[in-house]
């Protein structure tokens, strides 16, 4: 029975022991490698008798980061990865939310981990690999964890300056990724791109289906994403077949004529979602390759990435807007009113939704959770927690779901959630400012002062 995402590693190793699970710009790895390096991060926290605690990963975007996530998951404890070009004061705010146990860096950012790691211990992954494996107790650790355990939180933004962290459970990744790969056949010969940093949840979709499928995953140069045909090439020599990037990505190779330069022979399947797909961009992928699965994602952190999504089956104007579609077969999703009555035809309603791939809530943050995660008003007879998007959306003719606008002042830019009043609040800190206004005019950030 799978009750934690690593007993997907477990089963696929046995299968694919040999075949290639991830690359980077340094080296790849085989799925027997993942296993063996991530086994060793597992037995240095259990060694050190740490059960069910936050770990802090502080590493770049490389196959080591995977591999920690995945070893402190074997442990029993659960994760939150930092971004290593993160500002020390927004670190600062998740140790003091999170208040991990350890962390985990490498010898190139060990000097910066002990900036702010206080007392806490801090763990070299080199010298986690001299780690012995002790089988025995990785089982009977193991045999303690439920899929209701958290595997990971994930900080997003926060309306009062202070970044929420989203606790994910082991059930919440398994329905997800069961989900995605029947729905979009997800299998051993997909082979993903990259781009989504590992701290933004649109990451997990590719790194737990090739635990799940023996997938190979490309970690894609983040540099080559300011040069659209070097990037194409990229993909192109490394015959990657499905990309899941942010629109302001598929964007910005539609806009620098990328297109016609490199042709991808084998892609099969595009996803997108993070932010807003402008038609016009699309469009140019759409006529470039015809014959290719394009699929519109949507969702939030909190329903564990993917609440709808949408499979193109149509044409679209240049001047349309595109839907998000129909909810996800493990995920109920429902529209509610001001009345907190489900809305009629194209009334416009909050996004609400329920389902194993719910979120538990904010990590040490009973306030938050208590204003987003709220009995679901249509039941009044026996306890069921839903969650309360903020996003404003309708119902189309052809009863798929259309985005309108936040609640809120929170929006999306690049691909990242953002509240407006966080960058405000941050601002306020600053010497001589008074008073700030930061306003999103849907193409740049403006701050006034």
């Amino acid at each position: 029975m799978i009750k934690m995402v690593t007993d997907y590693l477990d089963e696929t190793e046995k299968t694919f022991t040999d075949k290639i699970a991830f690359v980077d710009e340094k080296r790849n790895v085989t799925f027997s490698q993942v296993k063996q390096e991530a086994e060793k991060v597992a037995m240095a926290l259990i060694d050190r008798n740490i059960i069910k605690k936050p770990v802090a990963i502080y590493l770049g975007k490389t196959i080591e980061c995977i591999h920690s996530l995945i070893g402190v998951g074997y442990s029993g404890n659960f994760f939150s990865i930092l971004d290593t070009k993160m500002p020390y004061m927004r670190i600062e705010k998740i140790m003091g939310t999170l208040e991990p146990e350890i962390i985990i860096t490498d010898q190139a950012h060990w000097d910066e981990a002990k900036k702010f790691s206080g007392k806490r211990q801090v763990l070299v992954y080199e010298k986690l690999m001299e780690t012995q494996v002790n089988s025995s107790r990785l089982k009977t650790v193991r045999n303690r964890i439920v899929d209701t355990d958290i595997f990971f939180v994930l900080f997003t933004s926060g309306s009062t300056g202070n970044p929420k962290g989203v606790v994910i459970t082991h059930r919440a990744v398994i329905a997800y990724v069961e989900w995605g790969r029947e729905t979009l056949n997800i299998d051993s010969e997909t082979i993903f791109g990259n781009q989504a940093p590992f701290y933004f949840i649109l990451s997990g979709f590719e790194i737990y289906h090739t635990l799940r499928s023996g997938c190979t995953t490309y970690i894609i140069p983040e540099k080559l994403f300011s040069f659209p045909i070097q990037l194409l090439k990229y993909v192109k020599r490394h015959k990657i077949n499905t990309i899941y990037w942010v629109p302001s990505v598929f964007c910005l190779v539609a806009n620098f004529k990328a297109l016609p330069e490199v042709h991808l022979d084998d892609l099969r399947m595009i996803m997108f979602g993070g932010e807003v797909m402008p038609m016009k961009q699309l469009n140019m992928w759409r006529r470039e390759y015809p014959n290719v699965q394009f699929i519109h994602s949507y969702g939030q952190t909190e329903m564990t990435e993917y609440s709808t999504y949408y499979i193109l089956d149509r044409e679209f104007e240049d001047t349309e807007v595109l839907p998000i579609g129909m909810p996800c077969e493990h995920m109920d999703i429902f529209v509610l009113n001001e009345h907190d009555q489900l809305v009629n035809g194209a009334e416009i309603g909050e996004l609400c939704g329920r389902g194993p791939s719910l979120s538990s809530g904010y990590y040490n943050n009973p306030k938050e959770t208590a204003k987003a995660f709220t009995q679901n008003p249509l039941n009044p007879n026996y306890q069921e927690v839903i969650y309360r998007s903020g996003d404003l959306v309708r119902y189309n003719e052809n009863g798929e779901l259309i985005y309108v606008s936040r609640k809120d002042s929170q929006i999306k830019y690049k691909g990242n959630r953002i509240e407006l009043g966080e960058i405000e609040s941050a601002v306020s800190a600053l010497e001589g400012v008074e008073r700030n206004c930061c306003l999103y005019d849907g193409k740049k950030l403006v701050c006034f002062m």
